[in-house]
């Protein structure tokens, strides 16, 4: 039998345990031409609060009845005559929250757990990875002695992105919420300061980390902090907007930048960015990516967490801040 997380009901606001339904179904029986995959891990992102939203955006929303989207990694255990994979291939790619999915291998590719874990396909090796490299890279055009500020510094984006930035010879200043993870963001990580948004005056923190302003600012979180952000741009600025999670559970509009003029004054540019565009580069990302973890150069951690009928649960800790890292939820049944 297939344990499954149905998507229910669109959320107002923060989604609950009400929003999935928590379902055991057949394992699906195999068409011509299709794989068989046992989920092993799936990611947790933050784009998902986006996915369950009705409404045109860069992706189709997640269909009522349906199971609940999300990106995984697993093995292949059944072929029934596909061209690329066979039995005993590890794949990733979309499974989706449920513990076996039957697919044709469109948009999977093959993994290797012999050079890495399973969860960092997921995650440094995945969509998060993807989004950081390609992110501050073509979107931040970042150059050796830039000063560079990252907000979500201690998540799966903002981790890699401030991590790239140093190796590419930048000053990184990361914003993180809590003591604990701005001391995993400066002592483990190697940014040159970390913000505690929680307890600190971020208007006042930039102020003293970035006298003469700031050349990168990588958004994850909108809101506040993104004003504040805008407030210290320096001449040519550019501003990747990734995300904002601080915004994602309104329910009522989204609060919008009110210092969008210091974009006019510093002749600076604030462009939105969606991983799916590099898609046919993400080879390119993978190759670079491993060669600075191997080098030790790129540290990786997962934040895994058990069992499919705990996904509502883990999900949230998505918007309360309590993991670290890349949050990860393993579903395969030892």
């Amino acid at each position: 039998m297939n344990k499954q997380q149905i998507f229910k009901k669109r959320p107002v606001g923060a989604a609950n345990a009400s929003t999935w339904s928590l379902e055991t179904n057949p394992i699906p029986e195999l068409e011509e031409g299709q794989v068989l995959i046992k989920n092993h891990y799936i990611s947790l992102d933050p784009a998902m609060r986006g996915w369950m939203n009705e409404g045109k955006s860069y992706i189709a929303p997640v269909e009522i009845g349906a199971v609940m989207r999300a990106g995984s990694v697993g093995e292949v255990i059944k072929v029934k005559n596909h061209p690329t994979f066979k039995e005993g291939d590890f794949i990733s790619g979309h499974g989706g929250v449920q513990q076996y999915v039957a697919t044709d291998g469109k948009g999977y590719y093959k993994v290797d757990p012999k050079l890495a874990p399973l969860p960092t396909y997921i995650g440094t090796l995945g969509m998060p990875g993807m989004t950081a490299y390609f992110g501050i890279l073509e979107v931040g055009k970042i150059k050796e002695g830039d000063i560079v500020v990252v907000s979500g510094a201690a998540g799966a984006v903002g981790s890699i992105v401030g991590q790239i930035a140093k190796i590419k010879g930048c000053k990184v200043i990361g914003i993180a919420g809590g003591a604990d993870k701005c001391k995993y963001v400066v002592d483990e990580l190697g940014f040159d300061a970390c913000i505690d948004y929680k307890n600190e005056d971020v208007k006042q923190r930039l102020k003293q980390e970035c006298p003469k302003g700031l050349d990168v600012y990588f958004d994850n979180v909108g809101g506040e902090i993104l004003d504040a952000a805008l407030g210290r741009l320096r001449m040519h600025a550019r501003v990747v907007i990734c995300g904002a999670i601080s915004q994602y559970n309104n329910k009522e509009n989204m609060r919008g930048p009110s210092n969008y003029l210091s974009l006019l004054v510093n002749r600076a540019t604030m462009q939105g960015m969606v991983v799916f565009d590099w898609a046919d580069r993400y080879g390119e990302a993978g190759q670079q990516m491993g060669k600075w973890m191997a080098e030790e150069k790129l540290k990786t951690r997962e934040d895994v967490y058990e069992g499919i009928e705990n996904f509502p649960e883990t999900y949230n800790r998505l918007f309360s801040g309590e993991k670290l890292g890349k949050l990860v939820l393993k579903v395969v049944e030892d």
